[in-house]
């Protein structure tokens, strides 16, 4: 069972890709640490998408992925946006909000709209509304299922995070902030992408068909490799987790959650 990679690139400048949160690729590490505010805006709190309720069952078609083509991996991301689209739009609707589905940018290459896609595969351009995907040579090889449905899935939980004012909002803190105290801010915005991510697959696994049991999948999300932009994969696993087993955005406020649970 391949480890997964946790598919988490933002892009907040057209024209810069930086791997994880806005800029955090920048930060240096003699900066002196600026402090996070006492309390975080309503908009990231008290978000209207929390009133979203609790998901329903949804079926996709998720098509099977040829190893070795590159046709059917993109079919595959083709039919795994849609269904990410229709599950978003109920999830907006219930919650009195409009949803407008992103781009999609599908290829082989590096580049994007929003500069060279990293090595998870994925990642989201905030400005232009986007999410480039780029199909890795690993996949071609080991096509994975859910690894590769969750480059679709977290990058959809930047989306809404966009749609719903909480990426620009993180971003207004974030370039307020230094040091550790933007560290903890990226931190809490990847963390709710994958707990986005997980009420997603609340309705959907059943589509996606996997090919592993979800208690498999958290325990392989909780042993990938560290990162400083995303926190502890321990973390990670288990805002995934809570997303998929609360099934409602509600469960999602990583915003008000205890710094060890976003660490």
């Amino acid at each position: 069972m391949r480890i997964p990679l946790i598919a988490a690139s933002v892009c907040m400048v057209a024209g810069l890709a930086l791997s994880g949160t806005a800029h955090a690729e920048t930060v240096s590490t003699t900066a002196a640490p600026a402090a996070l505010p006492s309390a975080f805006p309503s908009v990231l709190t008290k978000n209207k998408i929390y009133r979203s309720g609790t998901a329903s069952a949804l079926s996709c078609a998720i098509p099977a992925i040829r190893e070795g083509s590159a046709a059917s991996l993109k079919a595959f991301h083709q039919a795994m946006a849609a269904c990410a689209n229709r599950f978003w739009a109920t999830r907006f609707r219930a919650a009195g909000m409009r949803y407008s589905p992103p781009k999609i940018a599908i290829t082989t290459g590096s580049g994007s709209v929003c500069g060279k896609i990293t090595s998870n595969g994925a990642q989201y351009c905030p400005a232009q509304r986007t999410i480039a995907i780029r199909i890795m040579k690993r996949d071609l090889q080991d096509p994975f299922r859910m690894n590769i449905a969750h480059s679709v899935a977290h990058e959809w939980g930047h989306h809404v995070q966009q749609l719903t004012g909480m990426l620009d909002a993180q971003n207004v803190l974030y370039w307020r902030a230094s040091g550790s105290a933007r560290t903890a801010l990226s931190h809490r915005l990847e963390m709710q992408a994958e707990c986005f991510a997980g009420v997603f697959y609340s309705a959907t696994l059943d589509s996606i068909d996997p090919g592993i049991t979800w208690e498999q999948w958290v325990d392989a999300v909780s042993r990938a490799g560290e990162s400083r932009i995303h926190g502890k994969p321990a973390n990670l696993a288990y805002w995934q987790d809570r997303g998929y087993s609360r099934g409602s955005a509600r469960s999602c406020n990583t915003w008000t959650a205890a710094r060890a649970d976003v660490s």
